[in-house]
Formats: structure tokens, sequence, C-alpha cells
């Protein structure tokens, strides 16, 4: 797992970067969840990806060759496991 220091500002360049290296994109925003194929990072996907100031939204998770973005607990346990 990538470690980053807060300091560090990932915007942009990067969120394309996590898509194209992922198989699938877990978007949660709020009670939302959005699920895309990894591999093509369109506009669309990677807005999704950015906060309001242009950064990646925390938490952002690369597990593997998947990418969770944002906070839905049911998406989490699925993919990473329930932690038993």
């Amino acid at each position: 797992m990538e470690k980053v220091p807060a300091s560090r500002k990932l915007g942009e360049e990067r969120a394309r970067e996590l898509i194209l290296g992922a198989s699938k994109v877990f978007v949660a925003k709020g009670k939302k969840l959005e699920v895309f194929e990894g591999g093509t990072a369109t506009e669309g996907i990677v807005a999704r990806l950015l906060g309001a100031t242009g950064n990646l939204r925390a938490p952002t998770i690369k597990a593997g060759d998947r990418l969770l973005v944002g906070f839905n607990e049911e998406t989490y346990r699925e993919v990473l496991g329930d932690g038993s």
C-alpha cells in the first residue's frame, strides 16, 4: 500500500494513473456508490475521484487491482474483508 504524506496533494494526473491501473473503481459519496470498470480514465470518472479542491478525495485506497474512493462500509467489507 502506498503511503502519501498529507502535505502531498494528489490531483487529476494521479487519479488517471490509479484508474488506468485498476480493474474496478468504487466511488462512494454519501450513501451513493458508483462502480466503474478500470482501465479507461474518462473525464466523468476522473471528476468523481476529485474533490472541490481538485485533489483526490479521501480516503483513497488501492487494494490489489481495485480502487476505492470515499467511504462505504459495505463496499470496504466486500472488497477488503470483514477482518475476521
